[in-house]
């Protein structure tokens, strides 16, 4: 597909180091090509100090950290769909690394009583899947090792702070598809803002490229879970719930996710102010809005204070990258 000048150029002007580069090419399947020679990649390792190293000297996270942040959310991405379509989770091969293995709380196939939506899930639990293997690839035996994580009671809290359920009653993400597909937008809109966040803290440009290509398909996947909250006809009622149409739900989800990560409203539900359709949540120049790392933990961990485990990772997650934002 590309050819080996090509190649190289695009090696050479990423900041990583001869290792990475290889690691990356395992990853992306490309070294079994002969894409890139070992003479191409040898000769790069002469190159002067990059942008990188120079982060590294001064203290700054590092690439494979913030790699391993997104690793832990596409772990907690990855079980909730798998666990949806599936009635089961990760190998345990895919679950191995540094750090402390958790298990899985909760989750159960899904009941999907239309085919589009369960084919869409099936998709988004493939593309997950996907993601961990090719993030744990990349990073080697860098990689996190799945931390515990919560798809029951976490649900329950959410809910309840966002007023869908009444008080003593729980949320059960895995019960019917209306339900799957509100847990699933709680999750897709932090996982676009959490990549685009964490762009800027990668140096490496031949990663950034990979975490932009897993930011795409995440915003693909949060607009086709909003197209179908906002096409659904369907809503919350018995057992505890308020009776919410889908749309209104996800505004107040929409609200407890603001609540949690700062004093600026930006988050946004599949209809606006005036109930106009809204699949796009983006600012008044057409551009989708970010969370720092501990704003995307803040949600996870579901408080607006700074701590390092909660609500969907009740260990908190592994590596160096697993504190929340200070917001109130």
């Amino acid at each position: 597909m590309f050819g080996k000048r090509y190649a190289a150029s695009m090696i050479a002007r990423s900041a990583e180091n001869v290792r990475d580069r290889r690691r990356f090419l395992r990853a992306a399947g490309m070294a079994s090509l002969g894409v890139v020679g070992a003479g191409a990649l040898g000769g790069l390792a002469a190159r002067p100090a990059t942008a990188a190293t120079a982060a590294a000297a001064e203290g700054a996270v590092s690439d494979g950290a913030v790699l391993n942040f997104a690793l832990n959310l596409e772990y907690l991405e990855a079980e909730f769909y798998l666990h949806a379509v599936t009635g089961k989770g990760l190998a345990d091969s895919m679950t191995t690394g540094t750090g402390t293995r958790g298990g899985v709380t909760g989750g159960r196939a899904v009941k999907f009583k239309t085919k589009a939506t369960r084919q869409f899930a099936q998709e988004i639990a493939s593309d997950e899947k996907a993601h961990v293997q090719f993030l744990r690839t990349a990073l080697g035996s860098a990689a996190v090792s799945r931390p515990s994580i919560d798809l029951q009671s976490s649900f329950t809290a959410a809910a309840q702070a966002a007023g869908l359920v009444k008080p003593g009653h729980s949320f059960d993400a895995f019960a019917c598809e209306e339900n799957f597909l509100l847990a699933a937008f709680l999750f897709e809109d932090v996982g676009v803002t959490a990549f685009k966040g964490a762009a800027p803290l990668i140096s490496n440009k031949t990663y950034l490229e990979a975490a932009a290509g897993i930011l795409a398909v995440e915003a693909y996947h949060a607009a086709g879970i909003r197209s179908a909250l906002y096409q659904h006809g369907g809503s919350l009622d018995g057992l505890g719930h308020l009776g919410h149409d889908l749309k209104e739900a996800s505004v107040k989800l929409s609200n407890a996710r603001d609540s949690l990560d700062g004093s600026v409203d930006d988050d946004q539900g599949v209809v606006d102010s005036q109930g106009n359709v809204n699949i796009v949540p983006a600012d008044a120049n057409g551009i989708a809005y970010s969370r720092s790392p501990g704003q995307v933990l803040n949600i996870v961990y579901l408080t607006p204070k700074a701590a390092t485990s909660g609500g969907f990772f009740p260990k908190g997650l592994n590596g160096e990258v697993n504190t929340s934002a200070a917001n109130g």
